[in-house]
């Protein structure tokens, strides 16, 4: 028996990464931001430009091409500057664009709230007069609206708003919906709170970065669809520029002074885009999920460091050995350490039992064997992997690929989220045998019935037709056994599945797994947090804290004489039945006092 004396602390990050770190990591995002505010600050500052005016026409300078003297950009064809007229235009087209944003996701959430939270009737009256709108092609009714009320500016701003106000109803309510009947909403009205009280002060805050996302990759378009109407003469009127209304006046010199239209042309292009860019960075840095890389897609194996060290294998005779592992997770320009050091073997026909608490390293440890922690964040940094004495990190892609499920299988915790919820339970099965097997389609349905028996499901051929949630929590887990032994592979790693499980369940489950393994020669790695399940199934164990093995041995040996004082505790927190009240304090009497004051 072996124990580490002490425990090395782990790294910390050298600061939490902002807002702001995020959207500038973001490199189309920090690039629209930069375009967008290079275009808004000289906007804001037209009025003090040293610009000609905008609407002062000179026809003994009509046409000049760009970087005519006095006049960068050329002239129009009525000799204005189009300069002035392009920083004026843009001064007016975002302006309009968006306080029609603004007016559009007002009155648009408002809606979708209320209708989400109140559901029922209100709800579908509703949504029914917005599905009307919808139904509309959006610039046609923008174009109804401006032709109802008239050619002008602010009517294309309030046609630009009205059209748009579904578009932010139906998303809000889409979300509001999942929020209206959360536990958290429900025990604000049962503390007295009103309906409109509820509504601005718990649903509001959660709705709100939706509305902000909605909002920030919106604008670019409003900006367009303003510069549309102008474009046809139902926006600005002359002598009035926006950028719409000098594409349409330049529409007639394109092919004799294509500057005319081509420049406000590409500042249209350039602010949609820039918006739009920096919307999807906005929306990234709002969204937690994005933001933590929980939506990210991983690649189909962990990344590993080029400098990997390569240790050799200590027991070249064991079916599966963990040399000197070392996996983190990146977090900006750090890389946060999950697991440091570990090294374990387990020899065929073995249990090997990996126990800590949660948070210890366990799962990423086991998710590290097949590469299955996802990249990105995660990268294993060093260490070496060896099954039947061959290094799984120094393999290809595709032969670790297929690896899994063939010599190396997984149990996982919770079967419920691992089971696809909308195939039958024997087809899933099926699948896991076809994917290293070539047999026909009868040959795997009687295969996978046999492992369905094989694993205790009662009238297995039935059953194999059912869906997960048509199954026990037992069952269930049985349903995952049984994919896991499909392809008769060398090692099972079991982690924690017996957890969700109520104690007899559990204890068939332990029963199964160990007959199994048993009977077909496996090594099993077991992870749990709980020394009366490694007592029942496992020949050896190992202790886990904050990332490293402080502890290994024989299980006999170490439950007898644990050498480390987390084992110690860990020993001391399984329950014995007729001790009473001395079971709290002998767990109390091996933690320090100060420890349990700053818990």
């Amino acid at each position: 028996m072996s124990t580490v004396s002490a425990v090395t602390p782990p790294k910390v990050a050298s600061g939490r990464i902002t807002s702001w770190r995020l959207l500038l990591n973001n490199r189309l995002a920090a690039a629209g931001l930069v375009l967008i505010g290079l275009i808004a600050l000289l906007i804001l500052l037209v009025p003090i430009l040293p610009l000609p005016d905008p609407d002062a026409t000179a026809p003994a300078e009509r046409l000049k091409p760009v970087l005519t003297a006095g006049h960068i950009l050329g002239t129009d064809q009525l000799g204005r500057d189009i300069l002035s007229r392009l920083l004026w235009g843009a001064r007016l087209s975002v302006t309009v664009g968006f306080t029609a944003t603004l007016i559009a996701a007002l009155i648009g959430s408002v809606i979708g709230i209320v209708a989400g939270y109140v559901g029922g009737r209100t709800d579908n009256a509703i949504m029914r007069g917005i599905d009307m709108l919808m139904a509309f092609p959006y610039i046609l009714l923008a174009l109804a609206i401006v032709a109802a009320l008239g050619p002008g500016l602010m009517n294309a701003l309030y046609a630009i708003a009205i059209v748009n106000i579904p578009f932010f109803a139906r998303n809000v309510r889409g979300v509001t919906l999942g929020y209206a009947h959360r536990e958290f909403v429900d025990a604000a009205r049962l503390s007295g709170k009103g309906h409109l009280s509820v509504m601005f002060t718990e649903v509001l805050p959660n709705v709100a970065p939706v509305i902000v996302i909605t909002m920030s990759t919106t604008a670019g378009w409003m900006i367009l669809e303003t510069a549309g109407l102008s474009f046809l003469g139902l926006g600005a009127q002359p002598p009035q520029a926006d950028l719409g209304s000098m594409l349409g006046e330049g529409r007639a010199q394109l092919f004799t002074a294509p500057h005319v239209s081509i420049v406000p042309g590409v500042m249209i292009f350039l602010m949609v885009i820039s918006l739009n860019v920096l919307g999807d960075g906005i929306r990234d840095v709002l969204d937690p999920r994005l933001r933590s890389g929980a939506l990210a897609r991983p690649g189909p194996v962990t990344e590993i460091a080029t400098d990997r060290n390569v240790p050799e294998n200590s027991a070249p005779d064991a079916a599966l050995s963990i040399e000197g592992l070392e996996t983190g997770f990146r977090s900006g320009d750090d890389i946060i350490p999950a697991v440091r050091g570990i090294s374990l073997h387990v020899k065929r026909g073995e249990c090997l039992g990996l126990i800590g608490e949660s948070g210890s390293g366990k799962s990423v440890t086991a998710l590290s064997v097949m590469g299955l922690v996802a990249s990105p964040p995660g990268i294993i940094q060093s260490g070496a992997i060896y099954v039947d004495n061959e290094d799984v990190l120094a393999m290809s892609q595709t032969r670790l690929i297929s690896l899994r499920g063939s010599r190396v299988s997984y149990v996982f915790q919770d079967p419920l989220t691992t089971l696809h919820p909308m195939y039958p339970v024997g087809r899933q099965v099926e699948e896991a045998i076809a994917a290293h097997q070539s047999l026909g389609a009868n040959e795997r349905r009687e295969r996978a019935v046999a492992l369905l028996e094989k694993v205790g499901i009662p009238e297995a051929r039935e059953r194999a037709k059912h869906y997960p949630h048509q199954l026990s929590g037992g069952q269930r887990q049985r349903i995952g056994i049984a994919m896991a032994l499909a392809n008769d592979p060398d090692v099972i790693i079991a982690d924690e599945p017996t957890t969700a499980l109520d104690v007899t369940v559990q204890a068939r489950i332990l029963e199964l797994l160990r007959d199994l393994q048993r009977e077909r020669g496996m090594a099993l790695l077991f992870i749990t947090h709980d020394f009366g399940v490694v007592s029942e199934i496992c020949d050896r164990v190992a202790v886990m804290k904050d990332g490293e093995i402080v502890e290994t041995g024989e299980t006999r040996a170490v439950l007898a004489n644990p050498q480390h004082d987390y084992t110690k505790r860990l020993i001391a927190c399984v329950p014995e039945l007729g001790t009473g009240a001395q079971f709290l304090k002998r767990v109390a009497g091996l933690f320090p006092k100060q420890q349990t004051e700053a818990s």
